[in-house]
């Protein structure tokens, strides 16, 4: 049996420190947290718990919270420095950490139907990002989320020993198509391009607070393994990219109007359903500034042969993911 997922199953439903509660909704992640008002300062302990909170859970949402823009940069602030988003509608020179999702009949949504961890294009991703809804359909816009560090503990043991030590090569593809074609425009991509270069990432991170080993490429960013040819490095990531889709790690949250969502960029994925056009969607986000992404050291060469040329196993009868009992 899976430990985390066993340990998950033991710990308490409901927590509170310091007036914060902290009620879980899913097993392997999100929990609600009620008993604070995001319009007023945070002690440092009602700061600390949901910190906790965040590390523990990976998603935590916040109902009734008609808070202001201000009030939102603010709560970001406590988590660390708030990053400027290159390609998503900001409030420009007043506020370029504060990026407005305004989508209806004339603003379709764009390039969040497919799971991503956030700008893993960048050398350092966000640590976590924070979503507030203004307004919302009257039916459907939900946000999926995943447990990452679930999906890695789902893989077969040979496969971690595979993975292990092997990098993932992450890219600004989605924003291309906002360019166009001019000679302009090309300069401008070819800006961007410079500014933000491929990036190296571990194909398996370790979270830097709780230290739990996270899957870390998706298909919105992740173009291929360093060192595998265009043949290899497809089926590896089909292969892993496939963990997003297990519902056992999944968690889908349903908006309402003045509901806040924060999750742990460093181990989940999310993937925002867009079956409410022409619907109007209002959302207002914040991104938090991250570190260095550590991975795991490379595989003994040993393993990965063993690993690589092993003989196939039982068939398949769970989706591709191991069964916990």
């Amino acid at each position: 049996m899976n430990k985390h997922v066993d340990g998950m199953a033991s710990r308490p439903l409901r927590t509170e420190r310091a007036g914060v509660v902290v009620t879980r909704t899913g097993v392997n992640l999100g929990a609600e947290i009620t008993g604070i008002d995001l319009r007023k300062p945070l002690s440092d302990e009602q700061f600390e718990a949901i910190d906790a909170a965040l590390v523990e859970h990976a998603l935590i949402v916040f109902r009734d919270q008609d808070i202001s823009s201000a009030n939102l940069m603010d709560f970001g602030r406590r988590f660390g420095e708030l990053t400027v988003h290159p390609f998503a509608p900001n409030e420009g020179k007043n506020a370029p950490e504060l990026i407005k999702f305004r989508n209806d009949e004339n603003t379709p949504p764009f390039g969040t139907d497919v799971w991503h961890s956030d700008e893993t294009f960048r050398a350092e991703p966000p640590m976590a990002t924070i979503l507030c809804a203004k307004e919302v359909p009257a039916v459907g816009g939900d946000t999926m989320f995943v447990s990452m560090a679930a999906a890695y503990d789902g893989l077969s043991e040979k496969m971690q020993q595979y993975i292990s030590g092997l990098e993932g090569i992450h890219d600004m593809k989605p924003f291309r198509p906002l360019f166009g074609k001019s000679q302009e425009e090309r300069k401008n991509l070819q800006h961007f391009e410079l500014q933000y270069p491929p990036q190296l990432h571990p194909v398996v991170r370790i979270h830097p607070v709780s230290r739990r080993k996270v899957l870390f490429v998706n298909p919105q960013f992740t173009v291929g393994i360093d060192g595998m040819d265009e043949r290899e490095s497809r089926q590896l990531l089909d292969t892993l990219f496939h963990q997003a889709l297990v519902p056992e790690y999944q968690h889908r949250h349903h908006w309402q109007p003045h509901t806040i969502a924060m999750w742990d960029n460093r181990s989940t994925q999310h993937y925002a359903v867009h079956d409410y056009y022409p619907q109007r969607r209002y959302m207002e986000r914040v991104t938090i500034k991250g570190g260095p992404v550590t991975g795991l050291p490379k595989a003994n060469p040993a393993s990965v042969r063993k690993a690589k040329f092993a003989a196939p196993a039982h068939v398949d009868t769970h989706g591709g993911h191991k069964p916990h009992r």
